[in-house]
């Protein structure tokens, strides 16, 4: 028996950066997002021998140990390790053999929140192979746990939750420490017509969030007056989305990415360069009327509103500077689990 899974990417519309403490801890933060038909898949097959073989297929990467309590991180494959671990430690209270194989549609580090989409499938398999009592909220809230309190990933919680839940949501981050997700029920036209205007541009470079998330801590501790002003008006830009999605006010989309991209380019320096700007202004010029980097910054994928019939000229701007188009659909479904042979 093979126990599979896969968890859906996420673009991250509007309030990135509000889900990340110490923010999201003092004022409480608001994120609306959406997952696409790109995914993280894990699948798990016991074996006998009394070996634990971790391979990551988009990484060729693989490590082998003997079965034990609790594995050693540092070797690479850390959200695959800190998975088992917390799984044995938490749940099933004896050492496991097995063969795990990973995979990401999405390269590392590319902003569309790939490491927390893998860590939600991992847990995904191990929940079908032993029936864990987990729902939603709970595989959510481990993902979080595992990453930023055991590994000490820094980064926020919105992509748990986003890989998870799947679809459209208006996810807030309150002050308590508690997560509140609302779907949001979009019509179909209105999601057709996103989806044709929207661009997903892959600048061909990946970032480490780490340092940028760490920057926009550090502002958020040092009470730094622009950091927090623009994080409190991507909050505001978060509802501002929701209300523009829910009333079919499709092509407002473009005003409120522009207007929280120039409000997070405040919050650390490292969010955009010379590249990514240059991507910006020449989508602009060709016809979009905003956009934003996909994730904490630095690099990555970056998206385009491109209103009436301006996408083809935004795609051919865009392509002479370099990079890629990324086709993709939305995904009303997060993780989904399954038994294969």
């Amino acid at each position: 028996m093979i126990y599979r899974s896969k968890a859906p990417l996420r673009i991250g519309f509007a309030g990135g950066g509000t889900d990340v403490s110490p923010y999201s801890d003092e004022f409480g933060g608001a994120i609306l997002n959406a997952t696409i038909n790109l995914y993280a898949y894990a699948s798990i097959e016991p074996t006998d021998d009394g070996r634990i073989t971790i391979h990551a297929a988009d990484k060729d990467v693989t490590l082998s140990f003997d079965s034990a309590l609790e594995l050693p991180t540092g070797g690479g494959l850390d959200l695959q390790v800190g998975a088992y671990n917390r799984i044995v430690k938490d749940f099933v209270k004896k050492p496991l053999s097995f063969k795990m194989t990973t995979f990401i549609d999405a390269p590392t580090g590319s902003g569309l929140g790939t490491s927390s989409t893998l860590m939600v499938a991992i847990l995904g398999a191990y929940v079908e192979w032993f029936g864990l009592p987990l729902g939603e909220y709970d595989i959510a809230h481990l993902a979080y746990e595992i990453e930023r309190i055991d590994l000490e990933m820094l980064g926020g919680k919105q992509d748990q939750y986003a890989a998870t839940f799947g679809g459209f949501n208006f996810i807030e981050f309150r002050a308590n420490d508690s997560v509140v997700v609302n779907p949001l029920r979009i019509r179909e036209r209105f999601k057709h017509e996103l989806s044709h205007n929207l661009l997903l541009f892959y600048t061909e470079t990946s970032r480490e969030s780490s340092s940028i998330i760490a920057m926009q801590r550090d502002s958020v501790a040092a009470k730094s007056g622009a950091a927090v002003e623009a994080m409190h008006k991507l909050k505001k830009q978060s509802v501002m989305m929701k209300e523009a999605l829910l009333k079919g006010e499709v092509d407002r989309m473009g005003e409120i990415l522009h207007f929280g991209w120039e409000n997070k380019k405040q919050m650390a320096k490292a969010i955009s360069n010379d590249m990514i700007d240059g991507f910006y202004n020449a989508a602009i010029e060709a016809g979009a009327s905003g956009g934003k980097i996909s994730g904490a910054g630095g690099g990555g994928f970056m998206i385009f509103y491109c209103p009436g019939n301006s996408r083809h000229a935004v795609i051919d701007a865009l392509q002479e500077r370099g990079g890629k188009i990324q086709a993709f659909q939305f995904s009303n479904e997060g993780l989904l689990t399954w038994r294969g042979k």
